[in-house]
């Protein structure tokens, strides 16, 4: 046997010629690969809902689409969003080689998915938001080719839950909403982890017993499986590599019987290893490659070393405290509603990091892959959850389906270095004490050892309490003597404060001039509001002794229960930054930068300076001191530190009297050590002149069927965007753009949001409101 290390040098060394192409050739026939079947899909959306099967379907009924792919194109706002049943086939061929082995996976179909190959059901999958598989291999073994088949349904369903969406307060989007993909493997091979039955069992698992600064041990588990005639003589080697450069490597000799499958389990050792954390997210690449009979299974994993433990309550993070200030997320775009590009997760992401958060709840169901990977790559420590919000059914097959969507979420998702716990809870829903034990066991249980924690919104049993800051408001009882984590806030309790879990009968609404509800467009001072709200909740939740908390929420989304958005977003739903979302910013340490997501000092005037702007001008900063100004005569200078109104931020807003309005600039500058580190200007905006568009990218470059916002915005003549909320403004897509939904949108605070799905890095696009014109050219 020949031992070559990652780059193969060693191998190289010993072969030269013909001998040398003839051995790549037959390493390349034998490698495992993977093949995209995200294109070429034909589609039909039953309305009628008379097709029981896709033999009803007419034949003239289908379109062409790609994944990922919405069921239906949904206006902004649904006033009644589509529930239905859709089909998609596709023509698949490819050559399957004797023994090689084709592994069918989804990574997200909505919400009851059956599949058939050349007609044959493969089974049935409940659930919307997990990834399954199966063994295809007999099928296709006769010429590797066949029609694939897929019915799926996102109707109500009282086993997968949650409520009927009349009642729900988030809309489960159907289709097939994320990618699809054909592996296939050599006769040994690291199985797929969802078609393992052992708990923590199948495909890669790693953990990190030991992990500090001065070394680390990183444990690799590999469910290995031979599904040839015969025993094999088997290897399996697993490379880990640090910036592309190779820092550990271990290898391992076994035998498989026939049809055997084995976890294997081998530890390699790092002297001095790079430690994962939010400020310092460094991730190591493994390989583990199996080989037997002159084939090869390679599995790439990225993974982050760290660990994790609680003492007293706090959380420790590589030994030392951390404290996160966090943020809940759901993965809805308008329009499209989960059907995002991994492009657009990771631009969530770094909207999320750049505006001052360390952690993310995903609320309320497991979020897509490509999330996850931007969690590690950026330093957000997410808490992932199952679906589930104030819905329990009795009948036993909905708790084996809710402990089986927690063991499939660990089993998806163990090897991010980004969880910090598993949200195996119904949110909001009263859970029997046997379920919840369950659900705990099976965090357990599929993450053996010490670096796994169940949390949920009860306090009993979990290893973590999850309670939001309104069950908290009022609440006589004490907190249980574990650690705690403020769910959510900012949102419920400046709603409707003693309404409970009622959503359709609130008792106490607060007027809306004093809600966290907010749309981008409703004006300054209910822009402000919420940021008042927001900051003294966040300032309340200091006091407590949670370790992390979670505003309410992100970005504004869609719900089936009310004809309206949800906007307590500190975004809008296309993404647009509220007054809010710039306190939050103010409260991450002006020490905390990086080049990937920003950060650093900052400060901002929570203010558009027009004639109905408040007197009283809100400055955000992190720095020492601020400075205001109005037409350049000094307003005041004050220093950030806890005040009064906010006794426990240690960013507090700041408050200038400016003692009337003034048309013309106010210019705000942020001092540390005794200079300027920061500044930001707002002038009275003029009447509009020129109608601006960019592609709002991010630094993420755009690839093909890219889903990326186009800004219109609205400047005057000094080229200040004009805050101007309800004027229309008309889209038109030039080569290689898209459209998706409207193309006549409303400006909110001066800008004009139009998604469009790009053919390559750049889009070709032209608006037009009024007499004002503008284009973005390709």
């Amino acid at each position: 046997m020949i031992v070559f290390d990652s780059a193969g040098a060693g191998l190289l060394r010993k072969l030269a010629g013909a001998a040398l192409m003839t051995w790549f050739t037959m390493l390349g026939a034998a490698q495992a690969r993977t093949i995209d079947l995200n294109g070429g899909w034909l589609f039909h959306r039953d309305d009628s809902r008379r097709a029981a099967g896709i033999e009803q379907v007419p034949a003239d009924g289908w379109t062409r689409v790609d994944l990922p792919h919405a069921a239906r194109i949904e206006p902004r706002v649904p006033t009644a969003p589509w529930q239905g049943t859709v089909f998609y086939k596709k023509h698949i061929k490819l050559d399957l080689r004797p023994g090689e082995r084709a592994i069918l996976r989804f990574e997200g179909v909505m919400n009851v998915a059956d599949v058939w190959l050349n007609g044959k059901h493969l089974g049935q999958h409940l659930g919307g938001y997990l990834p399954f598989a199966f063994d295809v291999t007999d099928i296709l073994a006769g010429g590797g080719e066949g029609e694939l088949v897929v019915r799926a349904n996102n109707e109500d369903n009282p086993i997968t839950g949650p409520k009927p969406l009349k009642d729900l307060d988030y809309i489960q989007h159907g289709g097939i909403y994320r990618g699809v993909s054909l592996a296939i493997k050599p006769p040994v091979h690291v199985t797929d982890a969802m078609l393992s039955d052992t708990p923590g069992g199948g495909g890669i698992f790693v953990t990190t017993p030991r992990a500090d600064k001065r070394a680390a041990v990183v444990r690799v588990q590999a469910e290995i499986m031979n599904t040839s005639n015969s025993a094999q003589a088997v290897s399996v080697r697993h490379t880990l590599a640090w910036r592309g450069r190779q820092v550990a490597r271990v290898e391992q000799q076994l035998q498989l019987a026939a049809g055997e499958r084995r976890h294997v389990s081998i530890p390699l050792k790092l002297a001095q290893p790079k430690l994962w954390s939010p400020k310092a997210p460094n991730l190591y690449h493994l390989e583990t490659r199996v080989l037997a009979a002159g084939r090869e299974d390679l599995v790439r994993t990225r993974i982050g070393v760290r660990r994790l433990a609680f003492e007293g309550g706090k959380l420790l993070l590589n030994g030392e405290p951390l404290h996160l200030r966090g943020v809940n997320r759901h993965q809805e775009y308008p329009y499209v509603g989960y059907a995002l590009s991994a492009a657009a997760d990771l631009r969530d992401a770094l909207l999320i990091k750049k505006y001052g958060f360390d952690y993310v709840r995903l609320s309320h169901y497991p979020q897509s892959p490509a999330f996850m990977a931007a969690a590690d790559e950026l330093g957000l420590m997410v808490l992932p959850a199952i679906p589930g919000w104030q819905f329990h059914n009795p009948d036993p097959a909905f708790a084996r389906q809710v402990i089986r969507t927690c063991a499939d979420m660990i089993r998806r998702d163990r090897n991010h270095p980004s969880v910090l716990a598993w949200e195996c809870s119904l949110n909001e829903s009263r859970m029997p004490d046997a379920l919840v034990q369950a659900l705990h066991d099976t965090v357990h249980a599929e993450y053996p050892g010490d670096q796994a924690f169940s949390a949920g919104w009860v306090p009993q049993t979990y290893d973590i309490y999850l309670q939001a800051r309104q069950h908290r408001i009022g609440n006589k009882h004490a907190l249980p003597n574990k650690p705690l984590i403020v769910s959510e806030y900012g949102d419920w309790e400046y709603y409707a404060m003693n309404a409970g879990f009622n959503q359709g009968a609130w008792a106490d609404l607060k007027p809306a001039d004093r809600s966290s509800r907010q749309a981008l467009g409703a004006g300054e001072a209910r822009l402000a509001q919420q940021a008042r709200n927001v900051a003294e909740a966040h300032d309340d939740n200091v006091a407590t002794p949670a370790f992390a908390d979670g505003y309410w929420v992100m970005f504004d989304y869609a719900r089936g229960y009310a004809p309206d958005l949800e906007e307590s977003g500190a975004f809008s739903i296309e993404r647009l930054p509220k007054f809010s979302a710039e306190f939050f910013r103010s409260q991450r340490d002006a020490a905390d930068a990086s080049p990937r997501w920003g950060g650093g000092p900052m400060v901002f005037i929570a203010s558009y300076w027009q004639a109905d702007s408040a007197p009283r001008v809100r400055v955000f900063s992190n720095a020492e001191e601020v400075e205001l100004r109005l037409n350049g005569k000094l307003v005041g200078r004050k220093q950030g530190r806890p005040s009064p109104s906010h006794p426990r931020l240690a960013h507090p807003p700041l408050e200038f009297d400016t003692g009337g309005f003034a048309p013309g600039e106010l210019v705000a500058r942020a001092y540390s050590s005794g200079r300027v580190v920061a500044e930001h200007r707002v002038r009275t905006p003029g009447a509009p002149v020129r109608l601006a568009l960019a592609l709002d990218d991010m630094g993420v470059p755009a690839a093909k069927g890219d889903l990326v916002f186009v800004r219109a915005r609205l400047l005057d003549a000094a080229g200040t965007t004009v805050p101007v909320s309800g004027r229309e403004v008309a889209f038109s897509a030039g080569p290689g753009t898209e459209i998706v939904g409207s193309a006549q949108v409303a400006t909110e605070a001066g800008i004009a949001s139009v998604l469009v799905r790009v053919q390559g890095p750049r889009a070709s696009l032209t608006a037009r409101t009024g007499g004002l014109s503008g284009a973005l050219a390709p």
